[in-house]
């Protein structure tokens, strides 16, 4: 007799998106092109992301946080790591962040990445006090905090050696971008460091389970270095592509690399399929096996963080949308819909702030 649909549904450990910006859950509602065509990814940076983050205020950011989580869940992604900057509302930021995962039922792992690109060192300080109140206030069961810096090139060496020190006061690693492109390697040589990667461990910030984004123009003796550190690398290869800054081939020198989609939607089955063409197109000799070991690898991360991701779990049909989503023992996907929101209220709220938050992008000037 043919399985019935129930038979050859499956069990599966909830999907782990371990880098990811939430403050991007507006841009596939229509965001306009940048004024100009970018140059160079610092370019993309300055053209894009930048005025956006910049143009964010707390009803865009939990509108864009709230259509990020919900269409996660719903792909089967239990728990997203964050990395998070909005330089017109720092104060309270994460705490927006954390609302809208306990409201849907994900897990979050939070932390905003303190910059000196508008504001100088008063940013920067804003940003790792953001991180630090957070972390201290410990107000929401599932979302965990962690100290962040945006990338080394973005900010000095005090801002480094103070977010190693806040770190170290409270006993978690550090987030952070680095190497994502050889603009932040020519940085780092520049003010004297080897490398990113180098001048963050030089001035005591690469604590023990910290999470590096990218890493793509690392080589192999600083991604070994990263591991003998106890560091995450997180390879983000949709992203890495539409930035067109390369493949990061040295990883495979690390046991500890995860899966993330830096701003992509978090639907991890996208993202290993652009693993796995990525590594085919640049010959990477790791066979599928391995290169799928990569997103499995998350969930040792999530774990490091709360060991209760480990339980949470998706049901479905093997290669489908899942039909059941459970977190820390509550459904919070059944029969393919959220149960605690309406995914078509959030889909028309979050076109209504992002109307405006397109208007106030378009006043900004290149920063």
């Amino acid at each position: 007799m043919p399985e019935s649909s129930a038979e050859r549904e499956t069990r599966r450990p909830g999907s782990v998106n371990a880098h990811t910006h939430l403050y991007s859950g507006l841009a596939p509602l229509g965001m306009p092109p940048p004024p100009r065509r970018p140059g160079t990814f610092v370019e993309i940076l300055q053209l894009v992301w930048w005025r956006l983050d910049r143009a964010l205020d707390e009803a865009s950011l939990r509108a864009a946080a709230r259509l990020y989580i919900a269409e996660a869940l719903l792909a089967g992604t239990t728990t997203i790591i964050d990395h998070h900057e909005s330089p017109n509302f720092i104060e309270g930021s994460l705490d927006v962040l954390a609302e809208e995962g306990e409201a849907l039922g994900a897990r979050l792992v939070l932390t905003y990445g303190a910059t000196e690109r508008n504001g100088g060192r008063d940013e920067a300080r804003r940003g790792l006090a953001e991180c630090a109140r957070f972390i201290r206030a410990a107000r929401f069961p599932r979302a965990k905090g962690l100290v962040g810096l945006h990338a080394s090139f973005t900010v000095g060496d005090d801002t480094v050696r103070e977010a190693g020190e806040l770190a170290r006061a409270l006993h978690v690693p550090l987030h952070l971008h680095v190497a994502e492109a050889e603009s932040d390697v020519d940085d780092a040589r520049g003010r004297g460091y080897d490398g990113p990667l180098e001048r963050v461990a030089a001035l005591g910030a690469l604590a023990a389970g910290s999470i590096l984004a990218h890493g793509v123009w690392l080589d192999s003796t600083s991604v070994r270095r990263a591991e003998e550190a106890g560091a995450w690398l997180v390879q983000n290869p949709r992203s890495n592509v539409n930035n067109g800054v390369g493949y990061p081939r040295a990883l495979q020198a690390s046991g500890h690399v995860a899966l993330g989609t830096d701003g992509f939607p978090s639907n991890l089955d996208d993202e290993e399929r652009a693993l796995l063409e990525a590594a085919d197109r640049n010959g990477d000799p790791r066979d599928r096996a391995t290169l799928a070991g990569v997103r499995q690898a998350g969930l040792r991360l999530a774990a490091s963080f709360d060991g209760g991701a480990l339980s949470d779990h998706v049901v479905g049909a093997a290669g489908g949308r899942p039909r059941t989503v459970v977190v820390d023992g509550q459904t919070v996907v059944e029969d393919g819909r959220l149960v605690r929101a309406d995914l078509e209220e959030i889909r028309a709220h979050a076109g209504e702030q992002a109307r405006r938050l397109w208007s106030r992008t378009a006043d900004l000037a290149e920063q």
